[in-house]
């Protein structure tokens, strides 16, 4: 891989480790110092690589930067010496110097202790978000403003205030015991939730899909998979759900990256490997006596991998849908379960009720509105789309209606 590919690379999968472990040593509260050492160490691979060339082992050359780095910032600093130091947890005792183990498994018990960190209950939902797409997954702050539909400035206002939060509550960076789990467990659930969506149905950078986002946040799911005190069933169902929607990445958007509506899709483009993957952990999340709304958007996607358009397939999602709006009511559950209306009951049932909801700010609420008039009263479908395209954010999503559009005017 060319320097100009593999910094990139490296600064996505490796500075969230540094980060993370340095913010074990330093504490939650000198997060800035971590985020800043860990960039400093790809700046100094910048401009060392560029005239000596890639060294044999790249990250291992990164983790001992990084580390010299932290010890020097330790030995320079007098003021973290005398005021804070005391605070820090060496793993020597007595030593001057922190022991900044760079291991696979301190590495990934710090991301899980920082996972936990940053879903502390007094931090919005938003700035939980923006801080696992900086701290855990390696995103820029134009990459976070873009997700967002902002601007850099608000989001660095944003991560401050929530860093500020963090060392107010005096948060720390270690895994919680037994009960704190199950108190923070459902807020760490929802960040990673809604981490993947923030992929899944992105209108940031003018595409439908970010499977960078996706990925991220199935492999911090898959952290607490892999640890015996998170692997619970809603874990596992939340996994199971990623699986089922990444099975589809593949089909869910053409060559020009415009959405391709699931009955549209092309089957062959499914991933059955993925698909095998998602049923075994919905397998695995059935063993707890909780029905968690996971476990409900689970059991539906599971469905929507199989390819028979039967009425047992469409009446089994309807009654998910039923039973999800009554645990944990969205709109865009709702939505949902109109088009599953649809399929079970028919178009006429779906559009009384659909136009029930009245979300006259969503386009895809016109969207689905266009798809079943279709054939019933086209001119009201057209309506129907020229309102989803004023709501429109993406050029892709733009295009996709004005297509449906132009089939239903050439009838």
């Amino acid at each position: 891989m060319a320097q100009a590919e593999l910094i990139p690379h490296l600064f996505r999968t490796e500075f969230r480790k540094i980060t993370a472990v340095l913010c074990k040593v330093f504490g939650i509260e000198h997060l800035e110092v971590a985020e800043d050492i860990a960039s400093e160490t790809f700046l100094s691979a910048m401009e060392t690589w560029t005239y000596k060339g890639i060294p044999e082992n790249p990250t291992a050359w990164l983790y001992l930067v990084a580390k010299n780095k932290a010890k020097n910032y330790f030995q320079r600093n007098h003021l973290f010496a005398a005021k804070i130091a005391s605070q820090v947890k060496y793993t020597a005792s007595g030593s001057e110097e922190p022991d900044i183990d760079l291991s696979d498994k301190n590495i990934t018990d710090s991301q899980l202790q920082m996972i936990f960190a940053i879903c502390h209950p007094g931090i919005s939902k938003e700035a939980q978000i923006g801080l696992a797409l900086r701290i855990l997954c390696g995103f820029g702050i134009t990459e976070i403003a873009n997700a967002f539909l902002t601007n850099k400035e608000i989001i660095n206002k944003r991560l401050f205030r929530a860093k500020e939060k963090l060392r107010e509550e005096k948060v720390q960076m270690e895994f919680p015991g037994e009960t704190e789990i199950k108190k923070r467990l459902d807020t760490v659930l929802t960040t990673l939730y809604l981490l993947f969506n923030e992929g899944y149905y992105s209108e940031s950078q003018d595409v439908v899909l970010r499977e960078d986002f996706c990925l991220e946040a199935m492999r911090l799911t898959y952290l607490l998979l892999e640890n015996p005190s998170t692997n619970t069933p809603e874990v596992n169902a939340l996994f199971a759900l990623m699986c089922f929607h990444a099975s589809r990445f593949e089909a869910r958007r053409n060559e020009n990256g415009e959405i391709i509506l699931y009955q549209d899709q092309d089957e062959s483009r499914w991933n059955e490997t993925l698909i095998a993957k998602g049923a075994w952990f919905l397998h695995e999340a059935s063993g707890g006596e909780k029905l968690s709304r996971y476990h409900l958007e689970a059991t539906i996607a599971y469905w929507n991998t199989q390819k028979q358009d039967t009425p047992e397939k469409w009446e089994s999602i309807l009654q998910l849908y039923n039973r999800l709006l009554q645990i944990c009511y969205s709109p865009v559950a709702a939505l949902n379960r109109t088009y599953a209306l649809a399929k079970a009951n028919g178009k006429e049932v779906a559009i009384a009720e659909a136009e029930k909801l009245q979300l006259t700010d969503n386009h895809y609420y016109f969207v689905l509105l266009g798809e079943l008039y279709t054939d019933i009263d086209n001119t009201r479908a057209v309506t129907h789309l020229q309102k989803a395209l004023l709501l429109a954010k993406t050029e892709a999503d733009k295009r996709t209606i004005q297509k449906k559009m132009a089939r239903l005017k050439a009838v």
